[in-house]
């Protein structure tokens, strides 16, 4: 059954019979590579299960988190259609089933389903909107409010789980690669806020326990 959500949601019956979607997923571990920046994309790639980062790297090999995707995201649909090379590199991080579905398939479906298309123009316009304003922030905010910002960013994109941790568990620098800052800094300002009583830390897992406070440093009006 397709989701109300899904990417696949206005195809036909014989439109969905010609896609992968009932088929056994690919299944990728942590730390696998999906597709490599300057890579040809064979398709776009569905994930129905785990988390991937999907980032660019710096000349000085430093990468930039661009966002990440989930469950019913999809990855890779804006080169397939532009048939131009991957512009980032998509890597596990939370054990993966994705699908893959055949740039032929897609670039059919754009030109025959005016529904399929429309939905993927929506989800090109908001990764450019999101894209523009992370341009925006980290020209005009500090690191700390960029940090306090993307927590905030987590909590809505992941939730919390039943103790109010993050369900998504990141390292010390895929923090900085987010908010684009040294994971020294990342650090530091984890520190503070766990002072301040505004988080908690377990290793990786980040507990949320003043949000308010969170939403106020990284000047976002919620």
């Amino acid at each position: 059954m397709i989701d109300s959500n899904s990417i696949f949601r206005h195809l036909t019956e014989d439109e969905l019979a010609q896609i992968p979607i009932d088929q056994d997923p690919e299944h990728y571990k942590r730390g696998a590579i999906i597709y490599e920046e300057g890579s040809r994309i064979p398709g776009f790639f569905c994930v129905q299960k785990g988390i991937i980062k999907i980032y660019k790297t710096g000349f000085d090999g430093k990468e930039q988190i661009i966002r990440f995707a989930k469950k019913g995201d999809i990855m890779g649909f804006r080169s397939t259609l532009s048939k131009e090379r991957a512009c980032s590199t998509a890597k596990v991080i939370e054990d993966a089933a994705i699908i893959l579905v055949p740039a032929e398939m897609v670039i059919h479906l754009v030109k025959t389903n005016g529904d399929f298309a429309y939905d993927l123009l929506r989800i090109a316009c908001k990764e450019l909107g999101e894209a523009n304003d992370n341009i925006t922030d980290i020209a005009q905010k500090t690191v700390r409010e960029r940090l306090a910002e993307e927590l905030i960013h987590l909590r809505k994109e992941f939730d919390l789980d039943n103790e109010k941790f993050l369900r998504i568990s990141l390292t010390r620098e895929e923090l900085a690669n987010i908010v684009g800052t040294a994971t020294e800094s990342v650090i530091r300002l984890l520190s503070e806020f766990k002072q301040d009583g505004i988080i908690e830390l377990h290793g990786r897992r980040i507990k949320i326990l003043d949000e308010k406070m969170l939403l106020k440093i990284g000047n976002i009006h919620d």
